[in-house]
Formats: structure tokens, sequence, C-alpha cells
């Protein structure tokens, strides 16, 4: 048992470099010049709701940290993360401005698609662990762990499933249990009038 251990252990510590020069590769050749936009379709899962929260619009990369969310149904809504503020804008209503301190999804959502659609590796892995697995030849997933511990108390983690040069969906696990499941780019039009965990994370995995 002890030298079968080993030898485990010895191909596991093997693989790993390999493992993240696979995972930088990726993320390299999913850069996009600035700006970059994606229609997105997001069903949020909370406890305290028997029915997902079901939004969609259009997610963009604006250059360094400037994203752009702009929520185009069933209701209005645009928020801009820039400077380290976030601004909303809701139809009908002043806008809002706030520290993103205050809200570590939006940080976490900000450090994770900056660095994808920017194929920014190291900025990606100074925020998060990361761990890469593929299916096969095209299909692949990536989780991304928080490494502040601050933010790792809001969000669990979050994976990342993609085709090619192209991600897919992002499921973004937050420490209480709620669960936010975003389809992006071709995807997203085929978010179900009643969606479910299942069903999402199989259309996310190209089932």
């Amino acid at each position: 048992m002890l030298l079968g251990g080993l030898i485990l252990s010895l191909c596991a510590n093997a693989s790993a470099p390999e493992d993240a020069v696979t995972a930088r590769a990726l993320v390299s050749s999913l850069g996009r010049p600035a700006p970059a936009r994606t229609p997105f379709a997001e069903a949020r899962f909370m406890k305290m709701l028997d029915e997902p929260l079901v939004v969609s619009g259009q997610l963009a990369w604006l250059g360094d940290d400037r994203l752009e969310r702009r929520v185009e149904h069933p209701n209005r809504e645009v928020s801009t993360i820039a400077n380290g503020e976030v601004t909303q804008q809701r139809e009908g209503r002043e806008p809002r401005t706030f520290s993103l301190k205050r809200a570590p999804q939006l940080q976490i959502l900000l450090d994770s698609f900056v660095a994808l659609l920017g194929g920014d590796a190291s900025r990606l892995e100074q925020a998060f662990t990361v761990q890469h697995s593929a299916n096969n030849a095209k299909r692949w997933t990536l989780t991304l762990t928080p490494r502040d511990a601050k933010l790792a108390r809001s969000v669990s983690h979050i994976e990342i499933d993609g085709s090619g040069n192209e991600p897919r969906c992002m499921r973004m696990q937050e420490a209480d249990g709620d669960l936010s499941i975003d389809l992006l780019g071709e995807l997203a039009a085929k978010m179900p009038a009643a969606p479910t965990r299942e069903a999402l994370v199989a259309l996310c995995q190209g089932g």
C-alpha cells in the first residue's frame, strides 16, 4: 500500500506541471481584443426561492478592469465596473454607485471574466487556483477557486465549460449554496423556459 501510494503521488506530481501548462495555453487562446462582447442568459438558483431568477443580455469587457453587464430581459439594467466602483442603472430609477469591495460576487466575476477575455493566464492564477479537465479533444472545464479567503467565504468556486477556444458557460457556486449558471455566446439562446440545475449543467457540458 505504501509503495502504491508513493507511485500515485509521484505520478500526480509529474502530471501537475503539464496540466498547468495546458491550462495556461487554453486561457491564452481565449483572449479577445477589447471591447469584447458576448450574449448571456443567467439562471440563479436561490434557497429562498422556489424557481430560479432568469435574466438575459450582454456581457462586455471594455479593456483594463472595466466590465459591463447589460440586462435586456425581463427588465433593463446596466451594471458597469470601473476604477473599483460599481454603477447600476435601472430603467426608471436614478443611477446607484457603490464600492466593488461591497460586492464579492462582482469582484470574482471581474477577475475571472477579464482574465479569460484578455487571455491573461497570469492574472487568473493570481486570483484563483486553477484546475483543468477535458472530456475529449474539444470539451474542457476550468475550475477556479478564489485565493482570497474573504472572497472564498462568499463564492466557493467557479466552473467554466468551453469548446475549442470558446467559453460556453460560467457556473458560480456560492458558499451559502446558491448557484448562478450563465450560458454564453450562441448557447445563451438555448436557455430553457423552466431551467433546472441538472438540465443546464448537461447543456454546458455538451449534453
